[in-house]
């Protein structure tokens, strides 16, 4: 049995950020305590805190000294990203790692490959998805289960609220709807009369309240255990009927959810480019993967809160994180008639846990399987192990959101620190959001085997 602690402080520097989606559903009340354009100011400062000086010590330090020119270069190609915040120049809180990933991306990808295919974690992930796969032979079913057990805690700062008020929280709890997970247990939370939302909520979550101390952290924990399997489904074996359009799953999951899975000129250009007129969808699906995998390179990204369009985003800067990439994804394929939807959580493999997000593609004849367009393509001669990502998964899936920007479970009353995704958690009391920079968490993952 295997145990690893995994701690994300300060939140609002995180590599990974989460989750998009659907703004009709997303309500700003009247209890919200300034105007939207206010909180995107105050989120959008948080997430670009570096000045000149401070950015140029960090490239020194990660990418060695860079002549001006050449600086100069990368940011009118916004790869060193920065905004003009109150007259001066703020670079984004990841700019010079990712400025080192599309670097290497672009300028260095033989490097690049070579030190990814010998990452233990993507050699681990091989070797597991080669198992999935033979264990697919017979029929596509889900595989190989996992056991885990989560202990998970969100830490809310001293003094964040005035003592003796009402605390809110909502932390991550794992769906019982899909066929990949199951056997999930309940094994405790604190404090005491926790609520967990049904599956038939768009975000599965566990729901507390404690009150506040002069000087202490208010606490929150949650214990749970599941079970979790991978699936894959052998491209030759892919059956791609007619779809029906007139039917419920067909118009749902080929619409427009604005703003982050839309039908934007530029997405319609660039996805026909990609994928031509007509041909089988499956096919069509493979193109725009395989072209993700040759021109967008993963990179950290701001908070979705303060990204007006997160397709275009991608399409302009050619990078994105994994929810990035899947909302272009998606965008592409419901455009070309191919129903998607959303799926994310967290990935749990040993040593490589993290928020994410990846989605399940829909063929009329076959049903839904699954799609990870950030993991890409894996190291290795044997083109459909290489491929197996764009229609497999694998066993180390926490699946909390079956979708994106639903209502929380009690309704949330104010506006959320992620409006479209669910992964971290929530946390308000009466006079406001409590925003990432005032809590932090940890997750421990208990492996059965």
């Amino acid at each position: 049995m295997k145990s690893t602690l995994f701690n994300l402080v300060p939140v609002f520097l995180l590599i990974i950020s989460a989750g998009c989606g659907q703004t009709p559903e997303i309500e700003l009340k009247p209890a919200l305590p300034r105007d939207t354009l206010s909180i995107t100011e105050e989120r959008t400062a948080l997430d670009f805190p570096y000045s000149e000086k401070e950015i140029d010590r960090q490239l020194r330090k990660l990418i060695g000294k860079l002549p001006a020119e050449e600086k100069d270069g990368m940011e009118r190609r916004n790869w060193l990203e920065y905004k003009i915040i109150n007259g001066e120049k703020r670079y984004f809180s990841r700019a010079a790692s990712n400025l080192r990933l599309i670097r290497d991306f672009h300028l260095n990808r033989a490097a690049r490959d070579s030190m990814e295919a010998s990452d233990p974690e993507i050699i681990h992930r091989k070797s597991h998805t080669r198992s999935i796969m033979k264990a697919s032979e017979a029929a596509a079913t889900p595989v190989l289960p996992d056991g885990f057990t989560i202990n998970y805690t969100l830490k809310v700062l001293p003094d964040a609220v005035p003592p003796g008020e009402v605390i809110r929280c909502w932390l991550p709890y794992p769906r019982e709807d899909h066929p990949r997970q199951g056997n999930v247990k309940f094994i405790s939370a604190s404090p005491g009369d926790p609520v967990i939302a049904p599956d038939s909520a768009v975000h599965r979550t566990i729901y507390m309240e404690a009150r506040s101390e002069k000087g202490k952290p208010v606490v929150f924990k949650t214990s749970f255990s599941f079970e979790a399997r991978g699936q894959y489904f052998d491209p030759e074996e892919i059956i791609c009927r007619p779809y029906d359009t007139s039917s419920t799953l067909y118009k749902q999951y080929t619409s427009e959810q604005l703003p982050h899975i839309c039908f934007t000129e530029n997405v319609r250009r660039l996805t026909d480019s990609i994928a031509g007129e007509g041909g089988n969808p499956f096919e069509t699906y493979r193109k725009i993967y395989l072209w993700f995998t040759d021109n967008i390179p993963w990179a950290g990204a701001q908070e979705y809160s303060i990204m007006k369009n997160i397709p275009e985003y991608v399409i302009q800067n050619r990078r994105g994180d994994c929810g990035m990439q899947t909302f272009l994804l998606m965008s592409m394929l419901r455009y070309k008639g191919i129903p998607v939807r959303w799926q994310s959580g967290w990935k749990v493999p040993p040593d490589g846990k993290n928020l994410h997000d990846w989605c399940e593609v829909y063929f009329e004849g076959t049903g839904w399987i699954p799609a990870d367009i950030s993991y890409g393509l894996q190291y290795t001669e044997d083109r459909k192990l290489k491929e197996f990502y764009i229609s497999g998964i694998d066993s180390y899936r926490l699946i909390v959101n079956k979708g994106v920007a639903g209502r929380l479970w009690p309704e949330k009353t104010f506006y959320r620190s992620e409006p479209y995704d669910f992964q971290r958690g929530e946390v308000e009391w009466k006079g406001g959001n409590l925003y990432f920079d005032k809590w932090d968490y940890e997750m421990e993952i208990i492996y059965d085997k």
